[in-house]
């Protein structure tokens, strides 16, 4: 059996981008560890909840441990707010330290693999940004054997927000970030089907209480989780991965191919 980490910047990436893999992984004996670069609090005054809601995400998706590396959120959008007292906000942090963290827990691991993210951070949130950063230093830092970049057909998102226009409801993500947002699709090197996770993928969503509802495309997701899960796995049925390492036309099935 392998070991996987996966190493995102906020509570509730886990699921959205690799939720069905790793409840996959683990349901197939691997041990999955959870590393989020920051704990989701923009302000030092705000409740720590979300660390908590992380916890039980990952509890959901079979995850047997489950790290924050403490950075501060460091917000979307072209404010970039100054650190809050005693924390660096993550998209400010030094690569080389940020990558020390990480890759103790890659080491402690001897893991086989580490889920990151692309260099354009899927959607050019800062964040995400340093994730691919800092993933890609603390590997080297750690000789993990394996790098795989979560991601998302850019050509599917371009589908949705079209189809959410003409429905007149909130789109994922703006035109213009559409445009250069995630991966090709002839460039993804891994497809995974979840479709057999997609309860699991669900619920560990709904345990991110503090991020559904309200308005805009959070009450999106709060519609998406009272699908059943067999509608729910009909529209999340996939996930995906590029391998850096692996020429463009590559397809593997699984994250450990």
């Amino acid at each position: 059996m392998a070991t996987v980490v996966a190493f995102h910047a906020h509570p509730d990436d886990e699921v959205i981008l690799t939720g069905g893999t790793l409840a996959r992984a683990a349901a197939a004996g691997n041990r999955v560890v959870i590393v989020t670069a920051t704990d989701g609090r923009m302000r030092n005054e705000e409740n720590g909840f979300r660390l908590d809601e992380l916890r039980s995400s990952a509890r959901i998706l079979g995850a047997h441990r489950v790290e924050c590396l403490g950075y501060a959120d460091s917000g979307y959008g072209p404010l970039f707010y100054p650190d809050p007292p005693g924390r660096i906000r993550f998209g400010r942090a030094d690569v080389e330290e940020a990558s020390r963290r990480l890759a103790t827990i890659l080491r402690d691991e001897d893991a086989d693999l580490l889920l990151s993210y692309q260099p354009n951070g899927g959607y050019g949130h800062r964040d995400h940004v340093q994730v691919h950063h800092v993933g890609k230093r603390a590997a080297e830092l750690a000789a993990t054997p394996r790098v795989l970049e979560a991601t998302m057909p850019r050509e599917l998102v371009c589908r949705v927000g079209h189809l959410a226009r003409l429905l007149r409801l909130p789109g994922p993500y703006e035109r213009d970030v559409v445009r250069t947002a995630y991966a090709p699709r002839a460039t993804i090197t891994h497809r995974i089907d979840v479709f057999r996770f997609a309860r699991q993928k669900r619920d560990a969503f709904a345990a991110h209480h503090s991020q559904i509802g309200g308005s805009g495309t959070a009450r999106g997701f709060a519609g998406l989780l009272r699908l059943p899960p067999q509608i729910f796995g009909l529209l999340f049925w996939r996930e995906w991965f590029v391998d850096p390492a692996l020429p463009a036309g590559t397809v593997r099935r699984d994250i450990f191919d």
